[in-house]
Parts: structure tokens; sequence; C-alpha cells
């Protein structure tokens, strides 16, 4: 019995990239990394492996059960493949580039890879792209991150582009303010993240009428904070209300157009994350639901955890991307047949044509382009449709 696998059998959540999807999102990263280039945003490059001990650093430790580890046959230390990159960046930041002025502005794109795959993101190896802003600490900060974002992404094309503002410690900040602790807090913030209303009304008076009326905040922009400006908040988290309006309005101003929702009590993924937070989401027309995530960042602490630097920034997913973009115009394809003049196929090239040069002559050259995927023949110097050439 022949229990090898087909040559084209893949582990779960790994795929190939065919043409011309393959091209269409290398021309989708670079584009997205331009954009964060021309807001002064430099490229850097972490490595695919690290050493256990620096890659789950800090922010690194939320990544360590989403991590394939391998023992390095030359220092004989374990070693994770990296499944996030932000991470990587922020150590980057503080080991490499600790003399750089701040803020400092950095970006990055590559692979990444993980242990399983999930229900709204089934891959496990998927690309990234995206920058992080370390050093700056207030709301401008946050502006910029979202608004850089969207720029990136739209710029690609992304339809219906909408983003979902949380703030993940806003509910500690009311959970520490009446003392609410252990199993009780633990029950808390399962309710919550339900979103039953009633279920969070019922628990600890006052601090649970108070969640339960969060829980119903979520919404647009303005709704959400029309709710939460009658809300009776602890002093902790009247500033994270203050930021989060001093957020929205530089939003406002900067992306008008962008649609913003706000969730108050949305936690889930933001566990490392110290203020405001975000997630992209779009939708190829309005009657279809979202696809998932196009990306998300927010606020966090970079750097050795005894001296941490304030920071922010957001991670592109370009898988997600790609599936939100409508199908991109095919580069135009010319067949070069033997004899033809080379010089004038280099012309082509230069002005956007891909030329396919024949490597054996042909008794029919159209059908020839044809079976090459080629729409065009170089006749007489001249691309001609495939189809329009006579036959004698």
């Amino acid at each position: 019995m022949n229990d090898a696998p087909h040559p084209a059998l893949l582990p779960a959540g790994l795929y190939d990239l065919l043409p011309p999807e393959a091209e269409i999102e290398a021309d989708v990263t670079a584009r997205l990394m331009g954009v964060l280039a021309a807001h002064g945003y430099e490229r850097v490059k972490p490595p695919l492996v690290e050493f256990e001990e620096t890659l789950f650093a800090g922010a690194g430790a939320m990544t360590a059960s989403e991590t394939f580890r391998l023992m390095d046959p030359v220092s004989h230390r374990m070693v994770g493949v990296r499944a996030d990159m932000t991470p990587q960046v922020a150590r980057i930041a503080a080991a490499r580039l600790g003399h750089a002025p701040r803020p400092l502005r950095l970006s990055y794109a590559g692979q990444v890879l993980r242990v399983t795959g999930s229900a709204m993101r089934p891959e496990r190896q998927m690309g990234q792209a995206g920058a992080e802003l370390i050093g700056a600490e207030g709301p401008a900060a946050d502006v910029e991150a979202i608004a850089v974002a969207a720029e990136a992404l739209t710029t690609v094309g992304v339809p219906h582009l909408s983003v979902d503002i949380t703030l993940p410690t806003l509910v500690p900040a009311i959970v520490d303010a009446y003392g609410i602790a252990g199993a009780r807090a633990a029950s808390l913030r399962d309710a919550l993240d339900r979103k039953d209303a009633s279920a969070v009304a019922a628990f600890s008076g006052e601090a649970g009428a108070l969640l339960a009326r969060l829980v119903v905040a979520a919404g647009t922009a303005a709704e959400a904070r029309n709710a939460m400006v009658q809300l009776d908040l602890p002093e902790r988290a009247r500033q994270e209300r203050r930021r989060l309006d001093a957020v929205l309005d530089g939003l406002a101003e900067m992306m008008p157009r962008l649609k913003v929702t706000v969730d108050p009590v949305e936690n889930r993924g933001f566990e490392y994350h110290t203020g405001i937070s975000f997630t992209f989401f779009s939708r190829i027309d309005p009657k279809h639901g979202p696809l998932g995530e196009l990306g998300r960042g927010g606020r966090y602490q970079a750097g050795d955890p005894s001296m941490p630097e304030p920071a922010t920034g957001f991670t592109l997913y370009t898988d997600t991307i790609l599936r939100t973009l409508s199908e991109a115009p095919s580069r135009r394809r010319v067949l070069v047949p033997q004899g033809a003049d080379r010089l004038r196929a280099a012309e082509l090239r230069a002005e956007g044509w891909s030329t396919v040069a024949a490597l054996a002559p042909a008794a029919d050259w159209q059908t020839e382009a044809r079976r090459l995927g080629c729409d065009h023949v170089l006749v007489k110097g001249a691309p001609v449709p495939v189809g329009a050439i006579r036959r004698k």
C-alpha cells in the first residue's frame, strides 16, 4: 500500500498561492508599504526565527501558545518561528535603535506562522504588513496609527472600510474602582465578552448597572459618545473616555469619510493592549457581512518591561485584504515569435507589457499565444490582439 501523500497535499492551514494571486499579493503589499514610507515609517526586516527568550519577551508573551518551537542545531537552544511581527519590531526599537530619536516610526512586511488557525482565520501562515509608532504617548499618536492604516487600506482599493475602536483598559478601571476581583471578576468578564447586558446588570449592583449600560453603548462613534457622556464613571474610566473623545475628534478631522464604530467593553484579542485599540473590517457590498479582520492594532508597552516605552501601531493581514478586492486587471501579455524585434519587445516591457519569448518555431502563432496565456502577438513591431491576425 502506498501511503505517500499527494504532492499537492499541504498541512492544514497552509496553501500555495498561484498566478495571478501571488503577483497581486506582492503588488498590494508594495502599495501598502509605499503609503507607510510616505508617512515617514522606515522599514525593518526581523528574522523568521528567534530565541524563545527574546521572542516571548514583553508583548511577545501573548504569542507563546501560537508559536512553533524547535531546537536550533547550532546553538542547541530552543527557538521559535514568529507568530507575529509586532514584538520583533518592538525588540529592534529597544535593543538596536534605542539611541534613535523618538517618536520612532518603523514599518515591516513578511510572513508569520501559527500553531493553529481560528474559525475566523483558518490560515496558519499569513502575510503581515504594518507599522509601529514608538515613544509617543498622546492621543495624536493613536489618531495617526488609525489614519495611516486607513489610508493604506483605501489606497489598495478596500471597499466599505470601517474601523471599530475599543478601550480594553476601560472595564478594568471600573472593576478596580468597585473592588471586584478573583472569580467574580472572571465571571463578569465572561458575561461582557458574550455582550449579555442582562447578566452584567444582575452582577454586583451599581457596578453591574454601569457596565450593562456600557454594553449597549456600542455603536457608531456618535451613538457611543452620546451614551458614554451620560455615565457617571470612576476617575480612571473618565480619563479613558476623554482620550477616546480626543481620538474621535482627530479622526473626524483627518479621515472624515471613514466609518467609525466604538465598542467600549470589547477585550478579546486585546489582552496586552494598554489603551485605545482598533480593528479594521470591510464588506464587498452592503448586502454581505464582514469578511473578517483586515487588520488590528492599538496602544501597548514596548521595550524592556522594567523600562517600557509607550507605543501604538497596527498589523494588516494581506490574505484577508486580497479577498475584499475586486479582481485586479492582469497585465497584457504579448507573445514574441522567434526572429521578432527584441528591442521592440524591450520597449513594450518598459510600457508595462509582459513579453513571452517563443523558444521554438510554431506553425500558428495565434494558437501558440493562446496556449501560453497571451492575448497579443508581436507582428511587425506591433502587438496585435489574438483573433485579429488574418490567416493567409
